[in-house]
């Protein structure tokens, strides 16, 4: 079992987020790519004291690299795309 700062590693904030933000009321995170959807619903409620009513997740692959010669590749990762009840809200998000 991790705990929830393990589990919700950081925000992301990107164009698409803003836009999905603002329209659908929807987060996004970069969350522990062994985390399911019921614990990153659990770890974002409890973090951030808000109401979650869906959680969206991609696994997202690295990008190979080169540089010089040698070629090398980013970690793989995973994203949520946290969806908010009507009238929550999280406040770092809304100071972007």
């Amino acid at each position: 079992m991790m705990d929830s700062r393990q589990i919700v590693r950081r925000p992301l904030i990107t164009e698409k987020g803003s836009v999905l933000r603002e329209q659908a009321n929807q987060v996004t995170f970069e969350v522990h790519p062994d985390a399911n959807k019921i614990e990153i619903k659990r770890a974002v409620e409890a973090i951030f004291k808000v109401k979650v009513v869906t959680v969206r997740t991609q696994n997202m692959h690295g990008k190979v690299k080169r540089l010089g010669r040698s070629m090398g590749r980013r970690p793989d990762w995973k994203r949520a795309i946290v969806t908010l009840a009507k009238d929550q809200t999280i406040e770092m998000f809304d100071q972007v």
